[in-house]
């Protein structure tokens, strides 16, 4: 998967909103303590850097060098480069150690994970019984009804052919995604909570920048193919202008599972 982000990493880490404190303070306030969390797959660092004013420390890891290269550096966030798949000594070397971690997150990258491997993980970092876990995604940005149709025939039709399989999960709003956890206090469930918005203020450029970023995008690109292409290009660019406004406000609803270890 890491590889698959390597050539647009600069293009992610400029594209990419970030998240709204609203979801941030909501997680905070499902661990007893804030003292240390572990965000995974953290790519250009945009959960990790949301965490860092709230966590003591935030031990942030991905298996892409180049995404770390591009990474929202903060005196109390430590990114640390990791395999694929670690053994639980390496995961004490890389990560932390056992029952230590108050809050593992997964911001936009689950799906990507080979989930009983990385359960076992987080069950064997996780502070027992209340240390928390919290996964979240979101799905392409709603700007307006004349983008959106473009948009969706684009999706359709041209982007379809190149989507992994994964995306399922994502357009399922994380419904399926397997997710054995305990609810945390003040819910009777683990999600997905959908009441966060994730909002950006978009040129057409920037809009155009984050479909480039996407993981689709680069694998049309690296089997030859341009997705955006000119017709693409002028149909976004008329449907952009229709009202008038070069600057818009992209949504993008976020799709939240949270749980505690237990146990």
């Amino acid at each position: 998967m890491a590889d698959m982000f390597v050539k647009q990493a600069k293009q992610y880490a400029e594209a990419r909103p970030n998240y709204p404190e609203e979801l941030v303070k909501f997680i905070a306030s499902k661990t007893p303590k804030h003292e240390l969390v572990w965000d995974v797959g953290t790519g250009s660092g945009q959960a990790a850097a949301s965490l860092a004013p709230i966590y003591k420390n935030v031990i942030a890891t991905d298996t892409s060098p180049k995404q770390l290269e591009f990474a929202i550096k903060l005196p109390n966030i430590r990114y640390q480069l990791t395999p694929p798949t670690m053994s639980i000594t390496e995961l004490e070397q890389n990560v932390a150690t056992q029952s230590s971690v108050d809050l593992v997150t997964i911001a936009t990258a689950l799906h990507w994970f080979d989930l009983p491997q990385f359960y076992k993980q987080v069950k064997w970092v996780l502070k027992k019984p209340n240390g928390v876990i919290a996964a979240w995604t979101y799905y392409w940005p709603e700007i307006n009804e004349s983008v959106d149709v473009v948009f969706k025939s684009f999706h359709s039709v041209d982007y379809e052919p190149f989507r992994e399989p994964q995306h399922k999960l994502v357009e399922n709003k994380y419904m399926s995604i397997d997710f054995p956890f305990e609810p945390v206090d003040g819910v009777d469930n683990t999600g997905p909570f959908d009441q966060f918005v994730l909002e950006k203020l978009m040129d057409l450029d920037d809009y155009l920048t984050f479909i480039r970023s996407s993981s689709g995008y680069q694998t049309a690109k690296n089997r030859g193919v341009e997705l955006l292409t000119d017709n693409m290009m002028e149909k976004f660019k008329v449907a952009w202008n229709s009202d008038g406004q070069s600057k818009k406000v992209a949504r993008f609803p976020v799709y939240l599972r949270i749980g505690k270890v237990g146990n």
